[in-house]
């Protein structure tokens, strides 16, 4: 009995003690209240407080915190980029200036794939012919201005989800030493089954230098005699104001610049891919789909095509994979590989299509069932297939 009673008095002890330790980690990350310094394209949200500020208060990476803004509280982990979370969940990306790309020190909330700005309701976009091509306007709730309280939740809650998730980009050509020009600019031929021969390529962009992959895409842009293009990250004011644009072979072809968000879900996405579509089937081959990076809007539009054109679920997935291993490096047979498929295209081409999973569905009547619903005809669905099918020799 005496032996029992030490035990329970050493378990009480170690609650105590781990409470305590609770309740120091949290005092030694304080409250913290600011405003809003911007709102970017795609609705994520900039705070006031930069990175390295946040970082000297106790705030870690792999910590969970509680975010009120815009009337609600939300419950989200404290990241080094957007893809540390999977699709639609929310995230604060904090930059140090010790770490970041270009030096900045910034905290960002978003919802990864999705607009945060929009989903919060305290503010619009509206789209504008001058750069940067659009300008965000506070709703009137909200006119008075946006406060942002963030306080912690949960130290280290997030940290294995955290080291899981985590897949680093490069800029610089001569860390990817296994990867040919094409690779690394993330371009190639589309050629699941039912696609033409050299009829649809898809690529990084070819004339944003963010991740210094243009001008290789634009040189495999060329070698592949391209000759339409749909730019899904673009507008045209944007499109044309690179510094190498007027220079590239790109700005010789027939573009689409489309400018879209970074969410399968909203109209505004919908119409513009259905725009982009019917550009595409009153165009010659071959074609080009692009955004960026050339993986998440390229890979979905990419994606729908493909089922379109008859290709299987396991061809889909696959093409759309090769994205993250020219970037990230991850293989098939690696549990990371399985977790992007899983929180990625597994996810929302389903959703998209509104069916519980890519296998054993019918994808290519889904696909042109989808592309019914998102504004397109029977005609200019049968001309694009048309296209698409069709070898280019």
């Amino acid at each position: 009995m005496r032996k029992l009673f030490r035990l329970l008095a050493l378990t009480l002890a170690a609650l105590v003690a781990l409470t305590a330790l609770a309740f120091a980690e949290i005092e030694a990350c304080p409250p913290v209240e600011n405003g809003i310094r911007e709102i970017q394209k795609y609705g994520n949200i900039v705070l006031d407080i930069n990175g390295d500020d946040l970082l000297a208060l106790g705030y870690e990476y792999g910590d969970i915190i509680t975010v009120t803004i815009g009337g609600k509280a939300l419950d989200m982990p404290i990241c080094t980029d957007y893809n540390d979370v999977d699709t639609g969940a929310l995230v604060m990306r904090v930059e140090s200036s010790r770490t970041s790309k270009n030096g900045e020190s910034r905290v960002t909330l978003s919802i990864n794939g999705s607009d945060l700005a929009t989903w919060l309701g305290i503010a619009e976009k509206t789209v504008i012919e001058e750069a940067p091509g659009y300008t965000w306007h506070l709703t009137e709730a909200w006119r008075d201005g946006v406060a942002a309280t963030l306080s912690l939740k949960e130290k280290g809650g997030y940290l294995e989800q955290l080291k899981m998730h985590q897949y680093n980009l490069s800029i610089k050509r001569e860390d990817y030493p296994d990867l040919t020009d094409e690779q690394y600019a993330n371009f190639r031929p589309v050629s699941t089954t039912g696609m033409g021969a050299n009829a649809l390529y898809r690529s990084s962009s070819p004339v944003n230098p963010k991740y210094k992959r243009n001008r290789e895409a634009d040189a495999a842009v060329n070698a592949a005699g391209i000759r339409t293009v749909m730019n899904m990250a673009d507008s045209e004011v944007v499109m044309k104001g690179y510094e190498d644009y007027a220079y590239s072979y790109y700005s010789k072809l027939d573009v689409i610049p489309l400018g879209m968000v970074v969410d399968f879900e909203k109209a505004d996405f919908q119409g513009k891919l259905a725009e982009g579509y019917r550009f595409l089937a009153s165009h010659e081959t071959p074609f080009l789909i692009h955004c960026t990076v050339g993986k998440d809007r390229a890979g979905f539009a990419v994606a729908v095509l493909e089922c379109l054109m008859g290709a299987t679920a396991d061809e889909v997935v696959a093409d759309y994979m090769v994205s993250y291993y020219n970037y990230y490096g991850i293989a098939p047979g690696t549990a990371a590989y399985d977790g992007v498929i899983r929180n990625s295209i597994s996810k929302f081409l389903p959703k998209a299509f509104g069916i519980e999973s890519l296998e054993d569905a019918d994808l290519a009547a889904c696909a042109e069932a989808y592309l019914l619903k998102i504004g397109m005809t029977a005609e200019e669905i049968d001309a694009l297939k048309t296209r698409l099918g069709t070898d280019i020799k």
